[in-house]
């Protein structure tokens, strides 16, 4: 365990320096200061500063939340760049470079079995964004390309992957945390909150990442129906959490369908004094009903 840990902190220092360097380039591109900037950078300092002057007051766990901190505040940068030009049509390699830097903290813990469940590490909301904000990336990405009709007659295939990557980020967000189980010896204050939280719903950022999903699996089955169908290792439960994901094929239709269910369900029950807005999901799921393979 000692080794792993020293292989973490090396590492960890080897690529908060490409980072930092990255966020130069980024700073001086821009032309003025930005505040997801500032504070990554200010990030990789003080990480900088605790794998040399104050290693023996570090561990392995800060130093990956000070990194993984930094990469979210970066990215969120260049993501906002992104979405402000509508994703240009030579985004495809930035979207990659944006996901490879989204998930070198998981990769970081898994290589180095540092734990049997890697969240003991990273933690359950840093394992949630780093996750939501990969699906998030590519659903927005998507939507940008389904109205490039050019672009769909050519290259649908390559859509579905992005689709298929982009829904599994946001299913694997969802799986993190446990439902919280209701039962006679628990009593809660608010019984709406209590139906959410046994539903595995946390945050708003659950439901968003619910109707993202469905609204992916709609596109996939509008513009990707005729591709052949493909493995691809996912978990396609809606809630519990599951690290041992499973190949078999994403059924855009089962997906979406079991998703946007539970999405409108929620949203017209425990939420209704929210106003949540469930016309799409119920268009979409409208659509499910009356496709046919």
């Amino acid at each position: 365990m000692a080794a792993a840990s020293s292989s973490v902190v090396r590492r960890v220092e080897e690529l908060g320096d490409l980072a930092q360097a990255h966020i130069q380039q980024l700073s001086e591109a821009a032309g003025e200061d930005d505040h997801f900037l500032i504070r990554a950078s200010a990030a990789l300092e003080k990480l900088k500063l605790q794998c040399g002057e104050d290693k023996e007051c570090s561990t392995p766990s800060n130093l990956l939340e000070l990194y993984t901190q930094a990469i979210l505040d970066m990215t969120y940068f260049e993501e906002n760049k992104l979405v402000d030009e509508d994703f240009p049509e030579d985004s495809s390699q930035k979207v990659k470079e944006l996901i490879n830097f989204l998930s070198e903290p998981e990769i970081l813990v898994k290589e180095n079995n540092m734990h049997p469940k890697h969240c003991d590490l990273l933690g359950d909301e840093l394992l949630e964004c780093l996750s939501w904000r990969r699906g998030a990336l590519l659903y927005m990405y998507c939507h940008s390309l389904t109205k490039r009709r050019d672009w769909l007659t050519r290259k649908s295939s390559l859509l579905k992957k992005y689709l298929v990557d982009g829904i599994s980020y946001l299913l694997q967000m969802l799986n993190f945390r446990c439902p919280i189980q209701l039962n006679e010896g628990a009593s809660f204050q608010d019984l709406d909150t209590a139906k959410l939280l046994s539903e595995g719903i946390f945050s708003d950022i659950h439901l968003l990442a619910m109707m993202y999903s469905g609204e992916m699996c709609y596109w996939g089955l509008k513009h990707c129906a005729d591709q052949q169908p493909e493995n691809h290792e996912m978990d396609i439960g809606v809630s519990g959490a599951s690290y041992a994901a499973h190949k078999e094929p994403l059924d855009f239709r089962e997906v979406g369908e079991k998703i946007l269910k539970k999405y409108v369900f929620v949203c017209e029950g425990p939420l209704k004094e929210q106003e949540w807005n469930t016309t799409n999901a119920k268009q979409i799921l409208n659509f499910f009903q009356h496709h046919t393979n």
